[in-house]
């Protein structure tokens, strides 16, 4: 656990958790703490049991936004896609006018990128922090977005120059992943659309218009993954439609081959029976030369009619 003292987007460690009790002459206090932690901070800064709890479940835990006396407790996730699977991971704040608690189980790539951008905007209150957390966070999920979308333009692209057994696995645990993540996109909305919108006291009332933008922007990313969604759709369809293409190219060949091999097994199938008095048999020393020669020129020829056809 880390405590730290954010004045006009500089920061100072403070040694004892303690001093974020008493409000700063100026900025807020920010505690970047782990699960582990929720038990000393519970009853310094009298934390809801509630929230506490959720903190502490195993379960996954949707998006949400909860009210108490002294705080607010809310809940976000934050997005990682390494290119196989989609990472979602729980991202819980506890906001109070001088103080705001981070917790998570694992390291949120947010929260390290964060600081630059509270240094450069001089971010002097926790409800601004706040802000620009969310925005990070939005961010990261159109980022996460445009790379799906590159993947499935990739997939399609691959699916029609050769189609393999290995894409329709890709197709159907991609398109699990954006329907799974759809279900937390929607609540996720709705958090950051209470915080752009409803009187908060905790919020500064100037701060919720820009709040209003990033809601905007968390709007056309539910849109956007929907339209993923049915991107997946088409690129099911595409690769059966692609499997029956393929089927029908090899039924070609073996109707082609089939009917080029048809005269030359019945030539062999006359001058083969084993009769003496065969019209042809014995017009010729080299006669068996002869219909090898005629059946390679049979054969070639229908080739290349086939070919010029568009058969084969």
């Amino acid at each position: 656990m880390k405590t730290r003292l954010v004045q006009n987007g500089i920061f100072t460690l403070v040694e004892d958790v303690t001093t974020a009790l008493t409000p700063p002459s100026q900025g807020f206090y920010w505690i970047d703490a782990g699960i582990e932690d929720l038990e000393l901070l519970q009853p310094l800064f009298h934390l809801h049991d509630l929230a506490v709890e959720d903190c502490l479940s195993e379960e996954e835990q949707r998006p949400k936004i909860e009210f108490y006396d002294s705080h607010y407790f809310i809940v976000i996730n934050s997005i990682r896609f390494d290119d196989e699977e989609i990472f979602l991971r729980a991202l819980n704040l506890f906001l109070s006018k001088h103080v705001i608690i981070t917790v998570t189980r694992q390291k949120i790539n947010e929260l390290r990128a964060l600081k630059p951008f509270l240094w450069e905007e001089e971010v002097n209150s926790a409800d601004r922090f706040l802000y620009h957390l969310v925005d990070l966070v939005v961010d990261n999920y159109v980022a996460v977005g445009d790379r799906i979308e590159a993947k499935i333009e990739k997939l399609e692209e691959d699916i029609l120059m050769a189609t393999k057994k290995s894409h329709l696995n890709e197709i159907i645990g991609l398109r699990s992943e954006i329907l799974w993540l759809k279900k937390v996109l929607v609540p996720q909305r709705d958090v950051i659309g209470t915080l752009g919108k409803k009187e908060l006291r905790l919020i500064d009332h100037q701060l919720q218009k820009y709040f209003g933008d990033i809601y905007e922007n968390a709007v056309k990313i539910v849109d956007t993954f929907d339209t993923l969604r049915d991107l997946m759709g088409n690129l099911r369809e595409a690769y059966q439609s692609s499997l029956a293409n393929r089927a029908n190219d090899i039924m070609r060949v073996f109707t082609a081959l089939t009917t080029i091999f048809m005269p030359l097994t019945f030539i062999t199938g006359v001058f083969g029976m084993n009769f003496d008095n065969i019209l042809g048999l014995h017009l010729t020393e080299h006669g068996d030369e002869f219909v090898l020669a005629f059946m390679g020129v049979l054969g070639i020829a229908m080739y290349v009619l086939f070919r010029k056809k568009e058969w084969l």
